[in-house]
């Protein structure tokens, strides 16, 4: 699937080096895009270079390092011409449970998956609005509409990244920037990798119960990375984009059933709340 020139789109992307980011920098560039792709260590995306050329923008960001962002995003910009398409993907996976984890594993957690993607948001944003267009993207997970046990934090971070994308929306929709949050399921991505999950100090009291929860996530049936472009490009590509859009099979059938429980509970509790009212 090849984009012609006119309507090529140029796409500013943060962790490109493995998983959906490095799956998505390369599908968008086969079909003729462009893309400033970033990673922590620009060794992980030279071979992008190598093999496209002027179409791509190779830059070293760290999105914890907030005095790296603002230029990354207005080198990508003064070199492009124009962001179409903003996409936070870096982010990792704390494991552990609620009693287990310190505030600073939290806290380091959180600078990644929530902080970090704020600041690139906050800095692309007036760049987006001088242009008159765009779209920020967030790769989230079906995580942030339930919460498991042992990845509790991750969860709760995941929640925070899907209010703040909304609440976005609303607001930057009068400036013709549009919003979606991209939620995929279980992939065999390197998610699972050491760079990409951190463990907590463990408590014996825990060690079977996570031992088991551990191994039934290993036992996930898990989707193809390589088969999520063509979705992803039906989203950008999307006159009136949807706000959140789950990748995969399993996301819908789970959420629906989480709902589900939520609204029988409200709703056998309702005569209860509603006398609270006063």
């Amino acid at each position: 699937m090849e984009t012609s020139n006119k309507t090529a789109k140029v796409w500013f992307i943060t962790g490109t080096s493995r998983g959906f980011g490095r799956v998505w920098t390369e599908a968008a560039l086969k079909r003729g895009d462009k893309v400033a792709a970033t990673a922590r260590n620009l060794t992980s995306v030279a071979d992008f270079k190598e093999r496209y050329g002027d179409q791509v923008l190779t830059l070293e960001l760290d999105v914890t390092k907030k005095e790296q962002i603002k230029p990354a995003l207005e080198k990508a910009f003064n070199h492009f011409g124009k962001l179409d398409i903003v996409l936070n993907n870096a982010g990792y996976s704390l494991v552990g449970t609620i009693e287990e984890a310190s505030t600073d594993d939290v806290r380091a957690m959180y600078e990644t998956n929530v902080f970090g993607p704020l600041e690139v948001i906050q800095a692309a944003l007036p760049l987006l609005r001088k242009q008159g267009f765009g779209h920020i993207l967030g790769t989230s997970s079906n995580l942030g509409h339930i919460s498991f046990p042992v990845i509790g934090y991750y969860c709760s971070s995941k929640w925070a990244f899907e209010s703040i994308h909304e609440s976005l929306a609303a607001e930057i929709a009068q400036f013709g920037i549009k919003v979606t949050i991209i939620e995929p399921g279980a992939y065999a991505t390197e998610f699972g990798s050491a760079e990409s999950l951190k463990f907590t100090a463990g408590m014996e009291v825990y060690s079977d119960y996570k031992s088991a929860f551990i191994e039934n996530i290993r036992n996930l049936e898990r989707g193809n990375p390589e088969a999520t472009p063509e979705a992803l490009f039906k989203v950008v590509d999307a006159e009136n984009p949807p706000l959140r859009f789950h990748l995969g099979i399993h996301n819908l059938p789970g959420v629906k059933a989480a709902y589900e429980e939520r609204l029988k509970t409200w709703e056998e509790w309702d005569t209860i709340s509603a006398a609270a009212q006063g």
